[in-house]
Protein backbone atom coordinates (compact mmCIF):
# COMPACT_ATOMS: atom_id res chain seq x y z
CA UNK A 1 0.00 0.00 0.00
CA UNK A 2 1.02 3.64 -0.77
CA UNK A 3 -0.08 6.87 0.96
CA UNK A 4 -0.44 7.91 4.79
CA UNK A 5 -2.77 6.00 7.33
CA UNK A 6 -4.13 8.35 9.14
CA UNK A 7 -5.69 7.17 12.64
CA UNK A 8 -5.57 9.78 15.10
CA UNK A 9 -9.00 10.68 15.08
CA UNK A 10 -12.01 9.74 12.99
CA UNK A 11 -12.41 13.55 12.53
CA UNK A 12 -10.09 13.42 9.68
CA UNK A 13 -11.98 12.09 6.79
CA UNK A 14 -13.19 13.41 3.81
CA UNK A 15 -16.83 14.03 2.38
CA UNK A 16 -17.24 11.30 -0.66
CA UNK A 17 -18.79 12.38 -4.22
CA UNK A 18 -21.99 11.41 -2.42
CA UNK A 19 -21.76 13.65 -0.04
CA UNK A 20 -20.29 16.34 -2.12
CA UNK A 21 -23.42 16.35 -4.61
CA UNK A 22 -25.69 17.10 -1.87
CA UNK A 23 -23.75 19.26 -0.48
CA UNK A 24 -23.72 21.26 -4.09
CA UNK A 25 -27.56 20.54 -4.52
CA UNK A 26 -28.96 21.72 -1.46
CA UNK A 27 -31.64 24.27 -1.44
CA UNK A 28 -30.14 26.90 1.62
CA UNK A 29 -31.77 30.22 2.87
CA UNK A 30 -30.19 32.68 6.32
CA UNK A 31 -30.05 30.42 9.26
CA UNK A 32 -29.93 33.44 11.62
CA UNK A 33 -33.41 34.33 10.11
CA UNK A 34 -34.08 30.80 10.32
CA UNK A 35 -34.76 30.38 6.57
CA UNK A 36 -32.11 27.91 5.32
CA UNK A 37 -34.42 24.36 4.95
CA UNK A 38 -32.00 22.17 5.04
CA UNK A 39 -30.76 23.01 8.36
CA UNK A 40 -34.39 23.09 9.24
CA UNK A 41 -34.70 19.55 8.16
CA UNK A 42 -31.44 18.45 9.57
CA UNK A 43 -32.63 19.66 12.39
CA UNK A 44 -35.84 18.14 12.91
CA UNK A 45 -34.81 14.71 11.66
CA UNK A 46 -32.16 14.62 14.59
CA UNK A 47 -34.29 15.87 17.27
CA UNK A 48 -37.02 13.21 15.90
CA UNK A 49 -34.60 10.80 15.94
CA UNK A 50 -33.12 11.51 19.42
CA UNK A 51 -36.74 12.07 21.01
CA UNK A 52 -36.53 15.79 21.70
CA UNK A 53 -38.74 18.46 20.84
CA UNK A 54 -36.11 20.83 18.85
CA UNK A 55 -32.71 20.68 17.53
CA UNK A 56 -29.92 23.31 16.82
CA UNK A 57 -27.32 23.10 14.55
CA UNK A 58 -24.00 24.30 15.26
CA UNK A 59 -19.77 24.46 14.08
CA UNK A 60 -18.80 22.01 16.49
CA UNK A 61 -19.24 19.12 19.25
CA UNK A 62 -17.65 21.20 21.67
CA UNK A 63 -19.65 24.18 21.38
CA UNK A 64 -23.23 22.02 21.82
CA UNK A 65 -21.97 20.86 25.10
CA UNK A 66 -21.41 24.57 25.92
CA UNK A 67 -24.71 25.33 24.95
CA UNK A 68 -26.51 22.41 26.42
CA UNK A 69 -24.75 22.75 29.50
CA UNK A 70 -24.75 26.26 29.57
CA UNK A 71 -28.95 26.07 29.26
CA UNK A 72 -28.83 23.35 32.46
CA UNK A 73 -26.36 25.41 34.54
CA UNK A 74 -26.37 28.73 36.08
CA UNK A 75 -22.95 30.61 36.57
CA UNK A 76 -21.87 29.82 39.89
CA UNK A 77 -23.05 26.44 39.70
CA UNK A 78 -21.36 23.05 38.77
CA UNK A 79 -21.61 20.42 36.57
CA UNK A 80 -20.51 16.96 37.86
CA UNK A 81 -18.54 14.30 35.34
CA UNK A 82 -15.91 11.92 34.80
CA UNK A 83 -12.51 12.97 35.52
CA UNK A 84 -11.58 12.03 32.12
CA UNK A 85 -14.66 13.27 29.96
CA UNK A 86 -14.21 15.72 27.24
CA UNK A 87 -16.38 18.91 29.03
CA UNK A 88 -13.51 18.78 31.59
CA UNK A 89 -10.67 17.45 29.32
CA UNK A 90 -10.86 18.80 26.08
CA UNK A 91 -12.56 21.82 25.89
CA UNK A 92 -9.95 24.12 27.19
CA UNK A 93 -12.10 25.33 30.34
CA UNK A 94 -14.85 26.43 28.17
CA UNK A 95 -17.72 26.21 30.91
CA UNK A 96 -16.03 27.97 33.45
CA UNK A 97 -14.35 30.59 31.06
CA UNK A 98 -17.51 31.41 28.78
CA UNK A 99 -20.53 30.04 31.18
CA UNK A 100 -18.96 30.40 34.74
CA UNK A 101 -19.43 26.71 35.31
CA UNK A 102 -17.46 24.58 37.53
CA UNK A 103 -17.34 20.95 37.32
CA UNK A 104 -16.70 18.10 40.10
CA UNK A 105 -15.22 14.72 38.92
CA UNK A 106 -15.38 10.99 39.73
CA UNK A 107 -12.73 9.05 38.27
CA UNK A 108 -13.90 5.13 36.71
CA UNK A 109 -11.87 2.57 34.34
CA UNK A 110 -12.57 3.02 31.22
CA UNK A 111 -14.62 6.54 32.12
CA UNK A 112 -17.44 4.65 33.21
CA UNK A 113 -20.95 5.72 35.22
CA UNK A 114 -19.97 5.10 38.93
CA UNK A 115 -23.53 5.41 40.93
CA UNK A 116 -22.03 5.49 44.41
CA UNK A 117 -19.45 8.32 43.42
CA UNK A 118 -21.83 10.21 41.21
CA UNK A 119 -24.14 10.20 44.76
CA UNK A 120 -21.74 11.28 47.02
CA UNK A 121 -21.40 13.72 45.17
CA UNK A 122 -24.45 15.42 44.03
CA UNK A 123 -25.58 18.85 46.21
CA UNK A 124 -28.29 20.00 44.78
CA UNK A 125 -29.09 22.07 47.70
CA UNK A 126 -26.67 23.07 50.60
CA UNK A 127 -27.56 26.30 51.21
CA UNK A 128 -26.29 29.50 50.45
CA UNK A 129 -22.30 28.64 51.38
CA UNK A 130 -21.76 25.94 48.97
CA UNK A 131 -22.15 25.51 45.49
CA UNK A 132 -24.90 23.86 44.00
CA UNK A 133 -25.10 20.96 41.56
CA UNK A 134 -27.11 22.24 38.52
CA UNK A 135 -26.42 18.91 36.09
CA UNK A 136 -24.71 15.79 35.84
CA UNK A 137 -22.58 15.10 32.01
CA UNK A 138 -22.07 11.65 30.62
CA UNK A 139 -20.36 10.95 27.65
CA UNK A 140 -21.42 8.11 25.70
CA UNK A 141 -19.00 6.39 23.83
CA UNK A 142 -16.09 7.58 26.54
CA UNK A 143 -13.43 9.10 24.07
CA UNK A 144 -10.27 8.94 26.49
CA UNK A 145 -11.67 5.97 27.94
CA UNK A 146 -11.21 4.26 24.85
CA UNK A 147 -14.62 4.42 22.68
CA UNK A 148 -16.23 2.89 26.01
CA UNK A 149 -20.47 2.42 25.65
CA UNK A 150 -21.64 3.73 28.66
CA UNK A 151 -23.28 0.66 31.18
CA UNK A 152 -25.45 2.14 34.40
CA UNK A 153 -26.54 4.61 32.18
CA UNK A 154 -30.78 4.18 32.97
CA UNK A 155 -29.88 3.96 36.18
CA UNK A 156 -28.62 7.07 36.84
CA UNK A 157 -31.40 8.71 34.70
CA UNK A 158 -33.36 7.56 37.46
CA UNK A 159 -31.61 8.37 40.21
CA UNK A 160 -31.33 12.40 38.32
CA UNK A 161 -34.82 12.27 38.32
CA UNK A 162 -35.92 11.42 41.50
CA UNK A 163 -33.10 13.75 42.71
CA UNK A 164 -34.38 16.84 40.39
CA UNK A 165 -31.22 16.96 38.40
CA UNK A 166 -30.99 17.04 34.92
CA UNK A 167 -28.65 14.69 32.86
CA UNK A 168 -26.23 16.24 29.82
CA UNK A 169 -25.35 13.66 27.44
CA UNK A 170 -22.09 13.90 25.42
CA UNK A 171 -23.30 11.83 22.63
CA UNK A 172 -20.04 12.88 20.55
CA UNK A 173 -20.29 9.14 19.25
CA UNK A 174 -23.60 8.04 19.89
CA UNK A 175 -24.37 6.33 16.87
CA UNK A 176 -21.68 4.31 17.46
CA UNK A 177 -22.97 2.86 20.99
CA UNK A 178 -26.20 2.59 19.26
CA UNK A 179 -24.71 0.43 16.60
CA UNK A 180 -22.90 -1.52 18.97
CA UNK A 181 -24.79 -1.90 21.72
CA UNK A 182 -28.35 -2.69 19.79
CA UNK A 183 -29.88 0.41 22.02
CA UNK A 184 -31.71 2.91 19.91
CA UNK A 185 -30.19 6.64 20.14
CA UNK A 186 -33.06 8.07 21.13
CA UNK A 187 -33.18 5.79 24.45
CA UNK A 188 -29.97 7.02 25.46
CA UNK A 189 -30.53 10.44 24.36
CA UNK A 190 -34.14 10.78 25.17
CA UNK A 191 -33.40 10.54 28.65
CA UNK A 192 -31.13 13.62 29.25
CA UNK A 193 -32.40 17.06 29.40
CA UNK A 194 -29.98 18.14 26.40
CA UNK A 195 -28.12 15.96 24.73
CA UNK A 196 -25.49 16.49 21.71
CA UNK A 197 -24.20 14.47 18.77
CA UNK A 198 -21.53 15.44 16.01
CA UNK A 199 -21.94 14.51 12.55
CA UNK A 200 -18.20 15.29 11.80
CA UNK A 201 -16.74 12.15 13.84
CA UNK A 202 -17.88 8.42 12.41
CA UNK A 203 -20.80 9.70 10.53
CA UNK A 204 -18.29 11.52 7.58
CA UNK A 205 -19.84 14.44 7.39
CA UNK A 206 -16.96 17.53 7.18
CA UNK A 207 -18.41 19.56 10.08
CA UNK A 208 -20.94 20.06 12.74
CA UNK A 209 -22.87 19.17 15.53
CA UNK A 210 -26.50 18.69 16.84
CA UNK A 211 -27.55 19.95 20.48
CA UNK A 212 -31.16 18.75 21.13
CA UNK A 213 -33.44 19.44 23.94
CA UNK A 214 -37.16 21.36 25.04
CA UNK A 215 -38.18 24.20 22.34
CA UNK A 216 -37.64 25.96 25.26
CA UNK A 217 -33.89 25.07 25.68
CA UNK A 218 -33.17 25.17 22.23
CA UNK A 219 -34.62 28.36 21.75
CA UNK A 220 -32.23 30.19 24.73
CA UNK A 221 -29.20 27.86 23.09
CA UNK A 222 -30.28 29.57 19.63
CA UNK A 223 -29.51 32.89 21.49
CA UNK A 224 -26.36 32.22 23.03
CA UNK A 225 -25.02 30.95 19.84
CA UNK A 226 -25.82 34.08 18.33
CA UNK A 227 -24.34 35.59 21.59
CA UNK A 228 -20.92 33.89 21.06
CA UNK A 229 -20.48 34.67 17.27
CA UNK A 230 -21.46 31.67 16.25
CA UNK A 231 -24.62 32.22 14.10
CA UNK A 232 -23.97 30.96 10.57
CA UNK A 233 -25.87 32.05 7.22
CA UNK A 234 -26.04 29.38 3.87
CA UNK A 235 -24.70 26.21 6.28
CA UNK A 236 -27.07 24.57 4.91
CA UNK A 237 -24.50 22.82 2.42
CA UNK A 238 -22.69 22.14 5.44
CA UNK A 239 -26.28 20.71 6.81
CA UNK A 240 -26.88 18.58 3.65
CA UNK A 241 -23.38 16.47 4.27
CA UNK A 242 -25.11 15.96 7.80
CA UNK A 243 -28.00 14.54 6.45
CA UNK A 244 -26.45 12.40 3.76
CA UNK A 245 -24.18 10.81 6.66
CA UNK A 246 -27.37 10.05 8.67
CA UNK A 247 -28.64 7.99 5.36
CA UNK A 248 -26.09 6.37 4.07
CA UNK A 249 -23.22 6.18 7.34
CA UNK A 250 -24.71 4.91 10.23
CA UNK A 251 -24.89 0.94 9.80
CA UNK A 252 -21.43 0.53 8.29
CA UNK A 253 -20.43 2.12 11.97
CA UNK A 254 -20.31 -1.64 12.73
CA UNK A 255 -17.44 -1.96 10.13
CA UNK A 256 -15.41 0.54 11.94
CA UNK A 257 -15.63 -1.37 15.20
CA UNK A 258 -14.35 -4.61 13.48
CA UNK A 259 -11.06 -2.71 11.86
CA UNK A 260 -10.68 -1.04 15.65
CA UNK A 261 -10.99 -4.80 16.95
CA UNK A 262 -8.86 -6.21 14.40
CA UNK A 263 -6.07 -3.31 15.48
CA UNK A 264 -6.51 -4.56 19.44
CA UNK A 265 -5.67 -8.15 18.48
CA UNK A 266 -2.57 -7.58 16.24
CA UNK A 267 -1.36 -5.46 19.78
CA UNK A 268 -2.35 -7.30 21.81
CA UNK A 269 0.05 -10.27 20.31
CA UNK A 270 2.83 -8.11 19.89
CA UNK A 271 2.55 -6.37 23.42
CA UNK A 272 0.87 -8.31 25.90
CA UNK A 273 -0.93 -6.17 28.53
CA UNK A 274 -0.87 -3.37 26.48
CA UNK A 275 -4.76 -4.10 25.47
CA UNK A 276 -7.95 -6.51 26.14
CA UNK A 277 -9.10 -6.85 22.77
CA UNK A 278 -12.29 -7.99 24.47
CA UNK A 279 -12.78 -4.29 26.13
CA UNK A 280 -12.60 -2.48 22.30
CA UNK A 281 -16.41 -1.56 22.42
CA UNK A 282 -16.19 0.28 19.66
CA UNK A 283 -13.64 2.51 16.83
CA UNK A 284 -11.34 3.77 19.57
CA UNK A 285 -8.62 1.82 20.47
CA UNK A 286 -6.41 3.14 23.28
CA UNK A 287 -2.89 0.46 24.22
CA UNK A 288 -0.76 1.34 27.74
CA UNK A 289 2.63 1.14 26.67
CA UNK A 290 3.59 1.51 30.36
CA UNK A 291 5.49 -2.41 30.31
CA UNK A 292 6.85 -1.95 26.30
CA UNK A 293 9.30 0.71 27.36
CA UNK A 294 8.50 2.59 24.49
CA UNK A 295 7.17 6.71 25.41
CA UNK A 296 4.14 7.75 23.40
CA UNK A 297 5.82 10.33 21.62
CA UNK A 298 8.48 7.68 20.59
CA UNK A 299 6.24 5.48 18.72
CA UNK A 300 4.06 8.39 17.33
CA UNK A 301 7.39 9.61 15.48
CA UNK A 302 8.46 6.43 14.61
CA UNK A 303 4.99 5.73 12.95
CA UNK A 304 4.79 8.67 11.26
CA UNK A 305 7.99 7.97 9.12
CA UNK A 306 6.50 4.74 8.47
CA UNK A 307 3.53 6.42 7.12
CA UNK A 308 0.88 6.08 9.86
CA UNK A 309 -0.61 8.53 11.88
CA UNK A 310 -1.78 7.94 15.63
CA UNK A 311 -2.30 9.84 18.74
CA UNK A 312 -1.77 9.74 22.43
CA UNK A 313 -4.27 10.40 25.17
CA UNK A 314 -1.68 10.17 27.94
CA UNK A 315 2.14 9.60 29.00
CA UNK A 316 1.89 6.04 28.25
CA UNK A 317 -1.70 5.98 26.21
CA UNK A 318 -1.83 5.42 22.38
CA UNK A 319 -4.91 6.17 20.44
CA UNK A 320 -6.10 4.67 17.20
CA UNK A 321 -9.08 5.60 15.89
CA UNK A 322 -10.84 4.04 13.12
CA UNK A 323 -13.27 5.48 10.62
CA UNK A 324 -14.67 5.34 7.04
CA UNK A 325 -11.25 6.19 5.16
CA UNK A 326 -9.53 3.39 6.37
CA UNK A 327 -10.15 0.34 4.94
CA UNK A 328 -9.76 -3.73 6.28
CA UNK A 329 -5.88 -3.53 4.22
CA UNK A 330 -4.87 -0.01 5.82
CA UNK A 331 -6.07 -0.73 9.61
CA UNK A 332 -4.02 -4.03 9.51
CA UNK A 333 -1.06 -2.47 8.08
CA UNK A 334 -1.24 0.18 10.81
CA UNK A 335 -1.71 -2.42 13.47
CA UNK A 336 1.06 -4.34 12.13
CA UNK A 337 3.75 -1.42 11.81
CA UNK A 338 2.66 -0.37 15.20
CA UNK A 339 3.42 -4.03 16.17
CA UNK A 340 6.44 -4.05 15.08
CA UNK A 341 7.53 -0.99 16.65
CA UNK A 342 6.44 -2.10 20.24
CA UNK A 343 8.60 -5.44 19.83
Amino acid sequence: MTGVIDLRSDTVTRPSAGMLAAMTSAPVGDDVYGEDPTIAELEADVAGLLGHEAGLFVVSGSLANILGVRALAAPGTEVLCEASAHVARAELGAHAAVSGVTTRTWSAPGGQIDLEQIRALIAPDLGPYFVTTAAVSVENTHNFGGGTIQTGYDALADELQSAGVPLHLDGARLWNASVASGVPVGAYASRAAAASVCLSKGLGAPVGSVLVGSAELIKEARVWRKRLGAGWRQAGVLAAAGLYALRNNVERLAEDHAHARLIAEVLADAAPGSIKPDQVDTNIVVADLAATGKSVAQVIEEAKVEGVLVGGVGATQLRLVTHLDASTAACRQAAETIARLLR
